[in-house]
């Protein structure tokens, strides 16, 4: 039975945020590991004793997709039917998945663009690899933003 504050369709909107979670945190997690990864290749012809000092930029892509896991899986977790399950919580699981999704491709999209340039530049100057690190650590918290705040919404019902 439903209600004006938890319509039958109150549900699809917490199907989305975990779905919207998953997906975009992927994404992101995607395209950090594979433009990095082929600065990892091309780096590697010169240099193939580098290669796990510079698998750090992939690993950190991967970090992404976990956020988006977690924040899918606790989206999941609180989803009922529509009488217990009313607006305001579709809302909030919604907002919750766009906010780690959201972060997690535009973090991805950064230790992309810095990782496949990074890997690059260590190759033929070592002293970047602490410059390196500390900008992808940068490109790794908006993606961490985005969990925390994905964590604060889906407390908030």
């Amino acid at each position: 039975m439903s209600t004006d504050l938890a319509p039958a369709y109150s549900p699809f909107f917490g199907c989305m945020g975990a779905a919207s979670a998953i997906v975009f945190a992927s994404f992101g997690a995607a395209y950090g590991t594979a433009k990095s990864g082929t600065g990892i290749a091309a780096m590697a012809v010169m240099k193939p004793d580098l290669i796990m000092k510079s698998i750090i930029p992939v690993v950190m892509a991967g970090i992404l997709a976990i956020y988006g896991l977690v924040v899918a899986a606790l989206i999941s977790q609180g989803l009922d039917e529509a009488p217990d399950y009313d607006l305001f919580d579709g809302f909030c699981d919604f907002a919750a998945g766009l906010s780690v999704g959201f972060c997690g491709l535009a973090a991805g999209f950064a230790i992309g663009v810095v990782g496949d340039a990074g890997v690059r530049g260590t190759a033929q100057q070592p002293k970047l690899f602490v410059g390196m690190v500390l900008i992808l650590i940068f490109g790794e918290v908006l993606g961490l933003y985005g969990l925390i705040i994905a964590l604060i919404l889906n407390t908030a019902h």
